[in-house]
């Protein structure tokens, strides 16, 4: 199907209607249109995806997908990064802050495996996480991206072994992993289940699978709708909700251990960027929006500003169990 077919959006009517393909949970051909959605994040594409509901397993998905070579296009180009940021500056120092929750949950996982094989973030982005990792632990590190441009500079600039491809076909030999961590990366993939099955044969017999998605039952999705940052249509093709999740592991083979319904990185901010989009600083980034420097500096400091004020509603929303996203522990069926 072409950009254009998407764009018209979806004129069904209300009620179940045959889907292009079987839900990809439990393979029923019946949905229902929840709602229609655009690209709010990067405006790559003005149109519109129709986002449905299964008839039997309530799984959320864009329906249909867009295809793998238009699917490409609706990804913003990398921006390289020029040089790594001083250990100790503003910027590192709050970045080191953001990735804090993650960092833990990892690091506590890896601390109770017992095992001292590699950890692997599938979708590292340009290394940031990694770096982090590794100045606080001993324990190797790679990442795996599915973007060269990123990858490259997960080598250049945080010195984090990174290579370009996909699990299935990652060079790790079958039980070396430590540790495998998917964040906001499992929703992006056409078959989770293959990339799970693949971490499932990767993974160390104590090893842990740590996955994090947005979750389609938070309070943000029901307040947003399709304003929600978190469903970052089109790139994201499945909306779990967390019982969502954990039935998709248990099926691949693994045992659920432990979830958090908070991160300090993501929740804050998809509240922010929800309501205030054009203040984003990695979305104004990927746009390359041009700012004269004093516009730039009041929009930052506005931003981080809100995204302060917005910890405490984050964080309520997901001691409730309705946090906008979902992290989930797990390891191997004993």
């Amino acid at each position: 199907m072409g950009e254009m077919d998407v764009a018209k959006g979806d004129t069904r009517e209300p009620g179940v209607f045959p889907a292009a393909e079987p839900c990809p949970a439990c393979g029923a051909t019946g949905c229902r249109t929840l709602l229609t959605a655009e690209d709010c994040r990067f405006r790559t594409t003005e149109a519109r995806f129709p986002v449905v509901e299964c008839d039997g397993c309530r799984l959320i998905r864009v329906e249909p997908q867009p295809a793998p070579e238009l699917l490409r296009q609706y990804y913003p180009p990398v921006v390289p990064m020029a040089v790594r940021t001083p250990t100790l500056s503003v910027k590192a120092l709050w970045e080191k802050f953001l990735l804090s929750s993650h960092l833990r949950f990892v690091e506590r996982a890896l601390y109770e495996s017992g095992e001292t094989g590699v950890t692997v973030d599938v979708g590292c982005g340009q290394g940031s996480f990694l770096h982090h990792l590794k100045e606080r632990s001993v324990w190797p590190v790679a990442g795996l991206e599915f973007s060269l441009p990123a990858a490259a500079d997960a080598w250049r600039v945080h010195e984090v072994p990174a290579v370009c491809g996909t699990l299935s076909r990652a060079p790790f030999a079958p039980g070396s992993c430590a540790v495998i961590t998917m964040f906001l990366v499992l929703q992006r993939l056409y078959s989770p289940a293959d990339f799970l099955d693949a971490a499932h044969t990767l993974l160390a017999p104590e090893g842990r699978l740590i996955v994090q998605v947005p979750n389609a039952s938070s309070w943000q999705f029901l307040l947003f709708g399709s304003q929600w940052m978190g469903l970052d249509v089109p790139r994201q093709l499945i909306f779990f909700k967390a019982t969502d999740v954990e039935n998709l592991l248990k099926e691949c083979g693994f045992e659920i251990l432990r979830r958090q319904d908070f991160t300090l990185r993501d929740n804050p901010a998809m509240l922010v960027a929800s309501l205030f989009p054009g203040l984003d600083p990695e979305i104004r980034k990927a746009r390359q929006l041009a700012e004269a420097r004093g516009l730039r500096f009041w929009k930052n400091l506005a931003y981080h500003a809100l995204f302060v004020l917005a910890i405490p509603l984050a964080f309520l929303e997901s001691a409730c169990h309705a946090g906008a996203t979902v992290m989930i522990e797990a390891r191997k069926r004993q």
